[in-house]
């Protein structure tokens, strides 16, 4: 970061892959996880709902603190327009997963950044498109048994043996992970956060 002037950044997430992404900037930064309940309304655009639960988060802890810069994101998977969000069983992630298999869908990660002292917010949001292998039945019961699908959008992630899935992606693989770096870098450069 250019000078002692930077605003503080809080990063109003639990997610360790946000966490590290963030630290892979070698940015210093404050974790408050929003309390908001993730919820869409039916008909909401993937993207429209990726921004609206960014910001809902932002806003959040952007309540709780005096100053700083708040950094809300959320990522949303879609097939063919319906939302995939965080399955609630085993059940629900292989079914998921069924559907995933051999198909494109896009991910949408909404960025939302308020600075406190000013209110100024600015949300926006970046899309990917992956494609997944076919998965047999076999190999989702495997990776249902990792445990890894039980926290992620879309029942998978692809920074951890969920890459073995994942055939071909286009646009931002950080997007997929959870936080797209090169969006998020130009939002902080808005607040006058350069980070190279």
């Amino acid at each position: 970061m250019s000078s002692g002037l930077s605003p503080k950044l809080i990063l109003a997430s639990a997610s360790p892959r946000r966490q590290e992404l963030l630290r892979q900037l070698g940015l210093d930064f404050e974790v408050i996880p929003s309390s908001i309940e993730e919820r869409i309304s039916p008909g909401t655009e993937p993207d429209m709902a990726a921004m609206k639960l960014a910001e809902s988060k932002a806003v959040d802890v952007a309540h709780r603190v005096e100053d700083g810069l708040v950094i809300g994101a959320d990522t949303v998977v879609a097939l063919d327009d319906c939302i995939l969000g965080k399955p609630k069983d085993e059940e629900e992630a292989r079914e998921m997963l069924e559907r995933l298999s051999g198909r494109w869908h896009r991910v949408f990660t909404g960025i939302a950044v308020i600075n406190k002292a000013t209110l100024e917010k600015v949300t926006t949001c970046e899309e990917s498109r992956v494609k997944f292998k076919d998965i047999n039945a076999a190999e989702i019961e495997n990776y249902i048994r990792t445990g890894e699908p039980m926290d992620k959008a879309g029942a998978y992630g692809i920074q951890g043996k969920g890459a073995l899935l994942v055939e071909k992606i286009e646009g931002c693989y950080y997007n997929i992970v959870g936080l797209p770096l090169f969006k998020l870098s130009l939002v902080l450069s808005h607040f006058g956060v350069k980070i190279l």
